[in-house]
């Protein structure tokens, strides 16, 4: 799977452009401010409906412009093809298109376009707040389980439905013993699919992380929100009293988080920013090969400013990696020569340069004309 075509148009500084990227290595090159990282994002909000630079979408619409717009054609892995389009207008109307159709949800989106970025904010993962490390795992089983969704969404209902009566009292008794049965059958089975997930994610990680950088200690492991040797029932009946006061609840799902621990310790608290971004790196290369085998096709990589807080030999050791894939990847740098080197001599690779919001292809080294 792999964008064949992607036309942009008024977003950020960007002028309109149409690209036909390479199926497999795209390397964006140019000074800092050009619009590198601009092109990558314009392809996110095409996977995701959102930005990955910010919660706000009214900042990608270029100054004085009524609209953003990004359309792309993706080649399937059954030789077929998709045509994405997807606009936002400054009153904040999202528009959706699949293959001319208005989509019902972002998630109709992301199923065509899996996308994963690695950029310099890749650390958050490590270092952030829980959600964020919520919503790296469940990208991970919502691309390899069907069943995910609709369990999620269950879960969303039941805990909206608890909460309001929680804070409001508004539900009868029979009512609020229904609503907790189905929040705890809900939390039963999404937290099943997210065990499983780990359990084949964590020995493709460690590989991946090998060939990246040794870490002797480094463990990753699965918290589910509430106490393992209790059943939820249990543990809501048991919070009741404190859930009231709070106004929500304290246990479930929807506090589960994914721990990275180098011995004894939080791996965000020792671990310098380089190798947060290796660590980070094989999570995310892990999840591609996982994709890889549920799926038989293949995410897109959004690589912003790649050779930052690396060295040479870590370098070519992830550029190494992203070729294993197999699959798309868009890679941005200011100096395109650091990366000349990462590739396979029979790796397709289109270079672009970027220059005050205008993107030309170029001629990878070693091409003559």
């Amino acid at each position: 799977m792999s964008l064949s075509r992607v036309t942009v148009t008024a977003v950020r500084n960007l002028h309109p452009v149409t690209l036909s990227p390479s199926p497999r290595i795209n390397i964006l090159h140019g000074a800092n401010g050009s619009g590198k990282t601009s092109l990558l994002e314009a392809i996110h909000l095409l996977g995701l409906a959102r930005s990955f630079r910010s919660n706000k979408l009214l900042p990608m619409i270029q100054y004085e412009q009524p609209a953003c717009t990004v359309f792309g054609q993706v080649e399937l892995a059954d030789d077929r093809s998709s045509n994405l389009g997807i606009s936002r207008d400054r009153q904040g109307e999202l528009q959706i298109r699949i293959d001319g159709q208005n989509a019902r949800s972002t998630a109709q989106l992301a199923e065509v376009l899996p996308l994963q970025v690695i950029n310099p904010d890749s650390f958050r993962l490590l270092e952030g707040a829980p959600k964020i490390r919520r919503q790296f795992l469940d990208w991970g089983v919502f691309h390899v389980e069907q069943r995910f969704l609709p369990a999620w969404q269950r879960l969303q209902k039941a805990l909206r439905q608890r909460n309001s009566w929680l804070r409001h009292g508004t539900l009868d008794g029979a009512a609020q013993a229904a609503w907790d049965r189905e929040l705890c059958l809900a939390s039963d089975e999404l937290d099943g699919y997210r065990r499983a997930y780990i359990q084949a994610l964590k020995p493709v990680f460690e590989k991946v992380l090998s060939e990246l950088v040794e870490l002797e200690g480094l463990t990753l492991s699965y918290y589910r929100g509430w106490d393992k040797d209790k059943a939820l029932t249990d543990v809501l009946a048991a919070s009741l009293p404190r859930d009231q006061q709070l106004g929500h609840t304290q246990a479930g799902p929807q506090r589960a988080d994914l721990r990275l621990r180098l011995g004894a310790h939080n791996a965000a608290e020792i671990l310098s920013r380089g190798q947060q971004k290796l660590v980070v790196c094989a999570l995310r290369i892990a999840q591609g090969h996982l994709l890889n085998q549920a799926k038989h096709g293949q995410c897109i990589y959004l690589v912003d400013d790649l050779p930052s807080e690396l060295d040479e030999q870590h370098r070519r050791a992830l550029c190494r990696l992203l070729d294993d894939l197999q699959c798309q990847v868009f890679i941005t740098c200011v100096d395109h020569e650091l990366l000349n080197d990462g590739w396979r001599t029979d790796t397709p690779v289109a270079m672009f340069h970027v220059e005050h919001g205008c993107i030309t292809q170029t001629r990878p080294p070693g091409v003559k004309a």
